[in-house]
This record gives structure tokens, sequence and C-alpha cells, in this order.
């Protein structure tokens, strides 16, 4: 979604290091390129006028004239700005001491209400907690059988109107979401989860409907859902919501698609309420706590490994991935091994996503388009060879590698490709790694005071317990 103001800002603090020391001139200078950059990603306006009186206050002032490096400390001054008007730190949920802990979702109709809360479900599930989910949304006929079908996919129980109910049309959501309350206790559940009907901010009735949901259920938590695709319109949406509802904070839908961003950095200047969680894409995965120092380091190109790193314990395990490492620096990583790894990988999200994280990433690297159907084609050649040929791709001749190609829909050439590049890694590693019978394959230098021997060039910690070697993936390096 920030692809544009990253780069508007990567040209803007690329020039500002060509600077020496900066003045009053200098400063304005760069402000009114960084007000352009902010409006033309549709933050609000009084917002943009706000955040660049704090930088200029703060630029032109003694904190800056005592810097050794002036540009460094006027990106760093953005920084902190940007975390601020994003909500400074990420909010913190805390639990009733006499459960359950009662969630309200409120939100305008198409605005992903439902699907989120059964990915707010899933969170809370992955905290240890044990949700239930509430279909109080009786306006919308498939609303509880999507809520449903949601459910089973995380393991989550729904309370509702019984099916006849909801077929007639004349079911009473306060009712249901009073109801839900005593289920909860009743099966010891600790967390409720209400899902209300989506609403038109007009729609007098409805916000009366969901006022004595939140009067009945006297909720902990009153999130609202905007879509973050809706720009502005969040904003306002916001604002109606908080004026009807005690609002606690804001859900982002949609942070991954492709608008400009200026809802994620005007709610809560705007509207005075933080950001909860985002939603970055259509899994019920793609689900976490919003974090503003990590999006404001995104924006401005310094990636976000927290959040990679999150991603990467989710997705691997650990015993797994220890093994499958020990089994690399021995030189028997075989291809099968390479195939449970790229399926971990996948369990992180988008490979394009996962490469924006990274810091000092080149923009034409971070916006380029990676497909990544070029891994599922890898998966494919992969599981097109026999358990003997994944063990001991050395076996595969000319014949079984156009059994492969054809098995797998690819050409007997990316075959090649992928076999040869194989072979590349795994004899990297029997050079500096170790071989069978814990015997080093290759003298070298001995690193000092360690009494290790280690190939020239070459630290023990690396070769011992320090940093991986990467596995290239053909047609995606």
């Amino acid at each position: 979604m920030f692809e544009s103001l990253s780069d508007r800002f990567d040209g803007i603090f690329k020039r500002l290091r060509g600077h020496g020391r900066l003045g009053e001139a200098e400063v304005d200078e760069v402000l009114g390129e960084i007000r352009l950059a902010l409006l033309e990603a549709d933050v609000n306006f009084v917002v943009v006028r706000e955040l660049l009186d704090r930088i200029r206050a703060r630029c032109v002032g003694a904190e800056l004239h005592q810097a050794l490096n002036p540009a460094q400390q006027v990106i760093d001054i953005v920084h902190s700005e940007l975390i601020a008007i994003l909500g400074g730190e990420a909010l913190k949920i805390t639990y009733a001491s006499q459960p359950p802990t009662v969630v309200l979702m409120a939100g305008l109709q198409g605005s992903g209400k439902t699907t989120t809360s059964a990915k707010l479900a899933r969170w809370f599930k992955s905290q240890g907690r044990n949700p239930l989910l509430v279909g109080a949304d009786l306006q919308r006929p498939a609303a509880v059988a999507q809520l449903r079908t949601l459910a089973a996919q995380v393991g989550v129980p729904v309370y509702s109107a019984p099916d006849d109910v909801i077929a007639s049309g004349v079911g009473d959501p306060v009712a249901v979401a009073a109801g839900a309350i005593d289920e909860a206790r009743r099966l010891g559940r600790d967390v409720v989860i209400v899902d209300t009907a989506g609403r038109l901010s007009i729609d007098a009735e409805l916000m009366k409907q969901v006022q004595r949901i939140e009067e009945v259920t006297r909720p902990h938590y009153s999130f609202l859902v905007v879509d973050a695709m809706t720009g502005q319109d969040a904003v306002t949406t916001a604002e109606n919501f908080d004026r009807s509802l005690r609002l606690d904070a804001v859900i982002l839908t949609k942070l991954d698609g492709d608008a400009r961003g200026g809802a994620a950095l005007s709610v809560k200047e705007v509207v005075g309420k933080p950001i909860a969680f985002a939603s970055t894409g259509e899994k019920l995965a793609d689900f976490d706590r919003f974090h503003p120092d990590r999006l404001a380091g995104r924006i401005l190109g310094h990636g976000d490994v927290l959040t990679l790193i999150e991603k990467a314990k989710d997705a691997f395990d650990e015993a797994e991935a220890e093994a499958a490492a020990a089994r690399l620096m021995e030189g028997t990583f075989t291809l099968e091994d390479f195939l449970e790894q790229m399926q971990q990988v996948k369990k992180m999200g988008p490979i394009g996503g996962l490469v924006g994280m990274l810091p000092g990433v080149p923009k034409e690297l971070r916006n380029a388009e990676i497909d990544d159907r070029e891994v599922a084609r890898l998966e494919a050649m992969i599981r097109s060879m026999t358990p003997a040929e994944r063990r001991d791709p050395g076996m595969i001749d000319g014949s079984r590698r156009l059994r492969i190609a054809n098995g797998s829909g690819a050409t007997t050439a990316e075959v090649n490709q992928l076999l040869r590049q194989f072979t590349e890694v795994q004899r990297m590693m029997k050079r500096f790694g170790i071989g069978a019978g814990g015997k080093r394959k290759k003298k070298g230098r001995k690193s000092k005071g360690s009494g290790r021997t280690t190939p020239s060039g070459t630290s023990a910690a690396h070769v011992g317990g320090g940093r991986k070697p990467e596995l290239r993936l053909p047609g995606l390096n």
C-alpha cells in the first residue's frame, strides 16, 4: 500500500544526504517535498500540517544544530513523528478478571467485518485463549453461514439464533448477543467476539441496534472495522461511529491493497482512536497487531525485521529447522528437505511481502512483482520425482528428467536448472561444512583461540552455529 509514499521519501532523503549542514531554507525545502508526498498519499490535510509543524520545530532547534550529521537526524525525526501519528505504541490487550472478555465488532457493509471477526478469533486462539464467535448479524441471510464456515477453519465454535429463526428473518440480534455471554460461561470460553450487522453510517435504526447490543454485552473492547482502501472515507466512517459507540480502537482491512495509505496515517490523529489490528491479505493468517514503529520503518524503507522474525517463528518447526540445518551442514540435505523448507516458507505469506520487510532492499526489487507460482513450479518438479530420486539426484538421467518435466508441466531445461543449483549447494556445504562421520572435508587455517579448523576466510561461528547459508530458488534469484 505504501510503495508510492516510500519511493517519494526515498528520493527526498537521498537528496537530503547530499547536503552538509542544513539551515532553515533547506529544512523548509525538505518539508515542502514531504508535504506533497503525504498529501498525494491521501493523508488528512490537518494531520499533514500538524506533523510538519512538529518536524520543523525539532529540525530548526538546538537538537539539529548540535548534530554531527543533520541529514541522518532529520530522517530520525521524521521516523519518530510518523510513529507518533500512527499511534505511538501497539495497543496492549488486557483480559477481564472475570471472564469472558467481550469484544464488539462494528463496521460498514462490505468492510470485511465477518472475516475479520474470524481472523481475530484465530489471533486470540494463538495467544492461548478460548474464543467464542457470536453471529449477531441477522440482517444478511448468509452472514451466520459465512461465520460458521470461517470458524470451522479456525476451530472456534459459533453461537447464534436457531437456523429456522435466521431463515425467517425475525431474529433478535440483541437477544443473541446477550445469550452468548451466558453460553460462553457455560462452555468455559474466555473471549467472546460479537459480529454485528454491517450498516450504513446513515442507517439510524441499525446504529440504534448496535448501541443496544453494546448496552447488554458491556464490551471490554469495541473495534470498528474499516476498509483501508477507502482512504479518507475510512476516517470519516470512524468519526461517525465514534459518535454513537464508545470505540476503543480501529481494525484496518486490506492494508495490502494498492490504495495510498492515507487512512492508516490519519485515523489516530483525526479520530483519537488507535489502530489495534491490521489485515494484510485474504487468508485467515494474514492478520496481526498493528505496530506503529514497524509500519513507520517500512514507509521509510527501513524494512520490518521483527515482523519477519515473528512470521518465521510461526511458520517453522524449530526442531525440524535445526535438523534440516544440521543435514545441510553435513552435506546430507536432500530435495525432500528442500521441499519441506519451501512448504514452511509459503506459510509466511507471499514472497513479495517478505522481500518488502527486508531492510536495505532496493526499491526496484521491493516493488518487483514476484510470482509465487515459481515456488509452486519448483514443488511440482520435486513432487514428480520418486523418493529415491529426491534422496539421490545423481541418479536422474536424461529419460528421468524428461519424465519429471512432463509430470510437472515444466521443461527439461528447468529441471536441469533445479538439479544444477541444488547440486551446487550440496557441493558448497560439503566444502565448508562437516562431512559424514564428523570429519571436515577440506583443510584450512585454524581459528585463533578456538583450535577449530575453518576454510580460509570463514569464521568458526559461521561454520558451527552462525548464519545459515541460503538456498537459491530457480526463477526467483
